[in-house]
C-alpha cells in the first residue's frame, strides 16, 4: 500500500488515472486471450459467465466490506475531533469557574492548547509537522498539569477535583484522536481489492472475447465505477489525504466559546 500512497500524495486524481488504465489493460489482454481461445474451440462462454459472474460477485463484497471499514474509520476520527473538543470546552469552562490564578493560566493554556489539537486534524501529510504537534501537546498537558496539580495539594476539595477530572478526559480524547488518525486500511485488504479489480476486469474481458462482443463504452463505465468506488475507498480509510477528512468545525467552535470569557452577574435582588 506504501506504493499506492505515495502515488495518491502526489495526486489522488493521478493514482485514479493509473487505476482506471490498469483495469482497461486487464479487460483487453483479458477479451485477446477470449478470442485467440474462441477460435481454437478452447472453452464454452456458459461456463465461463458463471465463473465471472462469481468473480464478479465477490469483488462486490470486498468493495463494500471495504468501503465500510474505510468509513467507520472516518467516522471515528470525526467523532473523536468533537469528543475532544467538548472535553477542552468542559476543563476550560470549570478552570474559569475556580477564580484562581493557576486555573486562569490553566486556561490560557487551554486555548492555545485547542489551536494545538486543530492544528494537528487539519495538518497535511507531512510527518515532520504531526512530530512536532504531538510534541506540543505533549508539553501544554504537562505544564497544565503542573498548575492542575499545586491547586490540588493547595485545597484537595471536590471543586479541584472536578477539573482534574475535567483535564484528565481532554487529555484521554487527545490520545484517542491520534490513534483514530494513526489508523489506516490494511495493506493486505488493499492490495485484495486491486487484485480482484484487475483479475475481474481480466475474466471479463475473457468471457466477451470468447462472444466476440467487446462493449467497450460499457465496459469503461464499469471501469470508473469501479475505480471511483476504490478511490473513494482509499479517501476515507487515510487520514490525512485527498480531500474527505474530518474538519476543524468543532475546535473553531470551542475558541469561539472561549472569546465571550465568563461574566459574573450581580446577585439578584431579594423579592419583597
Amino acid at each position: 500500500m506504501s506504493l499506492a500512497i505515495a502515488i495518491a500524495e502526489r495526486s489522488i486524481a493521478l493514482f485514479g488515472v493509473i487505476l482506471f488504465l490498469s483495469q482497461l489493460a486487464a479487460y483487453e489482454t483479458g477479451h485477446w486471450i477470449g478470442r485467440r481461445h474462441r477460435a481454437r474451440n478452447l472453452a464454452q462462454p456458459e461456463a465461463v459467465g458463471v465463473i465471472v459472474g462469481g468473480m464478479l460477485g465477490l469483488l462486490a463484497f470486498v468493495l463494500a466490506l471495504t468501503l465500510s471499514f474505510a468509513n467507520a474509520r472516518f467516522s471515528e476520527r470525526q467523532a473523536g475531533g468533537l469528543a475532544e473538543a467538548n472535553a477542552i470546552g468542559t476543563a476550560w469552562l470549570r478552570a474559569k469557574a475556580l477564580g484562581d490564578p493557576r486555573s486562569e493560566a490553566i486556561a490560557r493554556l487551554l486555548e492555545d492548547y485547542t489551536r494545538v489539537r486543530a492544528g494537528f486534524i487539519g495538518v497535511e501529510r507531512d510527518q515532520a509537522a504531526v512530530d512536532a504537534l504531538n510534541l506540543r501537546t505533549s508539553a501544554l498537558q504537562s505544564e497544565m498539569w503542573g498548575h492542575l496539580s499545586a491547586i490540588v495539594r493547595a485545597r484537595p476539595d471536590p471543586v479541584a477535583s472536578a477539573l482534574m477530572v475535567a483535564l484528565n478526559e481532554a487529555f484521554d480524547a487527545a490520545t484517542a484522536e491520534r490513534f483514530a488518525f494513526s489508523l489506516r486500511l490494511p495493506t493486505q485488504m488493499f492490495w485484495l481489492l486491486i487484485v480482484l479489480a484487475l483479475l475481474s476486469m481480466a475474466c471479463l474481458g475473457y468471457q466477451l472475447g470468447l462472444r466476440e462482443r467487446p462493449l467497450r463504452l460499457l465496459v469503461a463505465l464499469l471501469t470508473f465505477m469501479w475505480t471511483t468506488v476504490i478511490l473513494n475507498i482509499l479517501d476515507l480509510g487515510s487520514a490525512r489525504l485527498g480531500y474527505l477528512r474530518a474538519g476543524t468545525a468543532a475546535y473553531e467552535w470551542t475558541l469561539q466559546g472561549f472569546k465571550g470569557g465568563v461574566q459574573i452577574p450581580p446577585l439578584p435582588e431579594a423579592a419583597p
